[in-house]
């Protein structure tokens, strides 16, 4: 990554209301364009408390409102929202959660702990 990259992600990391965390898991993501859903799958690399960074199958624009589908580790270990699209580089997208229930919303609090515990002991242990 070149310096000027660099100095924009953490700019980027600066601006955002909640910290992100490494998250890997598997996700669905279907956008409605031209009358057809298209459906992309792909790998998270990060989730917050409103939103999740990840790399798919196919491009999708900014400003474009997908249905994503990704599982987490608690009960009931899928999670369904509305995201919008705020970034897009080629297959790399970063979605920002749209309409998040109450419970949606304790779940990814939850989430969010495990995986900040979960960096915290790695960190620890490297």
């Amino acid at each position: 990554m070149s310096g000027h990259a660099k100095a924009k992600a953490k700019a980027h990391r600066r601006l955002r209301r909640f910290a992100r965390y490494y998250f890997d898991v598997r996700i669905q993501a279907s956008v409605f364009r031209d009358g057809l859903t298209t459906t992309c799958w792909g790998r998270t690399s990060e989730l917050g408390h409103d939103g999740i960074g990840a790399t798919l199958s196919g491009e999708l624009q900014a400003g474009e409102v997908v249905s994503l589908e990704f599982s987490i580790p608690l009960p009931p270990h899928l999670m369904k929202v509305r995201a919008v699209v705020r970034y897009s580089d080629g297959l790399r997208c970063g979605f920002e959660f749209l309409v998040v229930t109450d419970e949606q919303r304790r779940m990814l609090r939850q989430v969010c702990v495990v995986l900040a515990n979960a960096s915290e002991l790695s960190a620890f242990t490297i």
